[in-house]
This record gives structure tokens, C-alpha cells and sequence, in this order.
């Protein structure tokens, strides 16, 4: 804990500035924070995840917190504090004796505070439309899921079964000083209770990558067994490659895909630190790249980009980026991926469509519109919902096709 006056430098120094980036450069919430951290070098552990958690806070609760103090969308200083002091009183904190809250009328913020706990969008500070939508797409589960998108996400790491497992890196861990825990019912997750992971020995060394829960089911949902042909197409910096190679131990062929060469670097220099052999990489930079892969695979990944719904705890600026035209063109895209990047597996092969959002529209609805297109030439073996309501992990979708013919 800290006492106010380093709360307040902290706020000043830190938050205000994070806030400057997102405001005058654009930033997205975790870039902006990257900024701070960088600037601020000198920060202890604890100071920066005070700061942290502080500006991520008031980023999800944003539209309540700035509702209430009637600062409308300013993100000058005056305006920030004013919000920073609303933020405090709703976690029921006492206001410190400083004069920049001394405009803030406490009486009239508590009465405002009750006042919009009967107005849902604003108590859980999303946007209307999103609000309409997931009421229309999910009904009573709408509910229960907004408040769980608005809670702190725990860290998880995912163990590389290539090096190590849950009791070596626990041990390793331990002896490190960090605090961790085993997750019930995994045999790979493991629960950061508190320091740096990035800083361990263990991490170093390749024995586990930081992954959120509902994220390590998508690579086993895929059905993959060593020496099989593996294709993750949306592969990114490679967190559901490496775990594909490590599933699939160093055996058969996995090729990772993505649009972004520079993701694709980053890919390459995490296999090498798992010591994942098996992984290529190859860039998108034409339509002729898959349309090289025609029925190739025995196994697709297909992680498209979505909505991100599923993930608004761990970046709470997607319900202010995120408009309902963009999520229409989204549809959209991965209409056209789903039905271009199927033609990649062949007849009798699998495929696995991910989406980390909590909206039907882009998992089960699409789907069931790519099975009817497709006119039997393939068929759904399972889908799954998980995470948020059923354990700790983001909100993710994930439908597991065979390809007949």
C-alpha cells in the first residue's frame, strides 16, 4: 500500500501521462501504459502496478466515472483529477486534503453514483449500442458477463511441455521468490500471485509463456497429434503456435501464417526460447500464399480478428475504439476468411475457428452460416463457450469443424 502523497505522484506522473498518450497520440491503452513504463524506469514493482491497475481502472470505468464528475470527454489535468477523485470515492476512499479536489462536491458524486446504478450502460461504463447488442444476442447471460468483463483478469502462464512442467516451474518459481499456484483442473496453467514473471530465470529459459486460461484450450480443442500438418493461419506472434508444437512434440509440420512479417519475428524468436523446432514461419503477403496450401492440412487454426469482447477486461479501451460499423465489417471479414482459409484442409482434416468474443454474431450465428453455405461438405463436431462465467479465463468461442469432402 501507499500513502496518498505517493498515490499522488504516482497519479501525476504516471496516469495523467498514459491518459496524454491515448489522448494526443492515439495510443491504445497498452501501448500508452508501455510508454509510462519506459519513461519511468525508476518506478519499483509495486509502484508500477499500482499505476497500472489504477490507469486501467479508470480506462474501464471511464464513461461512469467521467458521467459523474461532469467532465464530459475532456482529458485535461483539472478533468483528471476530478475523475481520479470520483474513482476513489466509488472504491470508498476517503478524499485526500488537496486542492485539486476541492471543487468535487462529495455529497452530490455519492448521490450521482446510486442514481446511475439503475442505468445498466452507465453503471458498467459501456457504450449503448454495445449494450443493445449483447442484451439482444444474449439476454439474461448479458448481465452476469458485463460485470465479470469488468473485473481485474488474473496473470496466467501456460507451462512448455517441451522443457518443463507445472511442478518444475512452480519450484523454479518458488525459488525465485514468486508467488504461484497450480489451476485446478489444468495441466499446464499456472496463477502469478505476485512479482515480475518476466524478470524469472524460468521465463528466460523458455519454460512457460504468459497465456490466458480460456487461450490454452483453443490449441488442445484442436485435435492435434505429433507428425500431423498443422496450419495456424492468423498466427500473430505465435502464443497458440508454440503451444500447437509443444502439443504436437517437435513432430510433423506446423506453419504459421500472418499478414504482419513483424509479428512473425517476434513468433521466430519465442520458438527459439521454447525450443519449439517444428514451427515455420511464412508471411501473407498475397492471395497466392494459401491458395498454395489448397487441401494441405490436416489441421487448421483459425484465431480471426473479432470484436474482442472477450477480452475487455485485460484492455478496457475496446468499448471506446470499437463502433458498431466496425463490428459489421468485422463480420464480414471473417465470413470471407472462414470461407477462403477452410479451402486449406483436406478432406478429412479439421479445423478449429477461435474468436475471443462473447457475441453470438461471431461465433455460433457464424458458424451456422458457414455449415449451410458449405452444403454439407462439413460438419460440426463441438463448440464450446468458456471462460468469465465458467472459470478465470477471457471470454472466447470455439467451434471445432470436419471437413467431409
Amino acid at each position: 500500500m501507499f500513502d496518498m502523497k505517493n498515490k499522488r505522484h504516482l497519479l501525476e506522473e504516471g496516469v495523467f501521462d498514459a491518459f496524454a498518450a491515448m489522448s494526443r497520440k492515439g495510443a491504445t491503452a497498452d501501448r500508452a501504459l508501455q510508454f509510462i513504463m519506459r519513461k519511468y524506469r525508476y518506478w519499483s514493482d509495486a509502484e508500477r502496478a499500482w499505476v497500472a491497475h489504477t490507469f486501467y481502472d479508470i480506462v474501464r470505468y471511464w464513461r461512469l466515472l467521467a458521467t459523474v464528475a461532469g467532465t464530459g470527454t475532456n482529458t485535461d489535468k483539472s478533468s483528471l483529477w476530478h475523475i481520479f477523485g470520483v474513482w476513489l470515492l466509488r472504491k470508498g476512499q476517503p478524499l485526500p486534503e488537496e486542492k485539486e479536489f476541492a471543487r468535487l462536491n462529495q455529497k452530490q458524486v455519492m448521490q450521482r453514483l446510486e442514481k446511475f446504478k439503475k442505468v445498466r450502460a452507465l453503471q458498467q461504463s459501456i457504450p449503448d449500442w454495445l449494450d443493445q447488442r449483447g442484451e439482444k444476442e444474449l439476454g439474461e447471460r448479458w448481465e452476469p458477463l458485463l460485470r465479470a468483463l469488468n473485473e481485474r483478469p488474473p496473470l496466467m502462464l501456460r507451462v512448455n511441455t517441451l522443457l518443463a512442467d507445472v511442478n518444475k516451474v512452480l519450484s523454479r518459481l518458488a525459488a525465485e521468490n514468486f508467488q504461484a499456484a497450480p489451476v485446478e483442473g489444468s495441466d499446464t496453467a499456472i496463477e502469478m500471485k505476485g512479482g515480475n514473471v518476466f524478470r524469472s530465470k524460468a521465463f528466460e529459459d523458455g519454460w512457460f509463456e504468459v497465456q490466458d486460461l480460456s487461450s490454452q484450450e483453443v490449441a488442445p480443442f484442436l485435435d492435434v497429434q505429433p507428425g500431423l500438418r498443422v496450419v495456424d493461419a492468423c498466427a500473430g506472434a505465435g502464443g497458440k503456435s508454440l503451444h500447437l508444437a509443444a502439443l504436437m512434440k517437435n513432430k510433423g509440420r506446423l506453419l504459421a501464417l500472418d499478414t504482419v512479417p513483424e509479428k512473425l519475428e517476434e513468433l521466430k524468436r519465442r520458438a527459439r526460447r521454447a525450443g519449439a523446432g517444428v514451427i515455420e514461419t511464412r508471411a501473407i503477403d498475397s492471395s497466392k500464399v494459401t491458395k498454395r496450401l489448397q487441401d494441405s492440412a490436416d489441421r487448421l487454426l483459425l484465431d480471426l480478428p473479432c470484436s474482442g469482447t472477450g477480452v475487455l477486461r485485460r484492455n478496457p479501451d475496446i468499448r471506446w475504439r470499437l463502433s458498431e460499423e466496425d463490428l459489421e465489417r468485422l463480420l464480414g471479414q471473417q465470413r470471407d476468411m472462414l470461407d477462403r482459409y477452410s479451402a486449406i484442409v483436406k478432406p478429412g482434416g479439421k479445423l478449429v475457428y477461435a474468436v475471443c468474443s462473447v457475441l453470438p454474431a461471431e461465433g455460433e450465428m457464424q458458424v451456422s452460416a458457414f455449415l449451410q453455405r458449405t452444403n454439407g461438405a462439413w460438419t460440426l463436431e463441438e463448440e464450446r463457450r468458456t471462460g468469465l462465467l465458467e472459470h478465470k479465463g477471457d471470454g472466447f468461442y470455439m467451434a471445432r469443424l470436419l471437413r467431409v469432402s
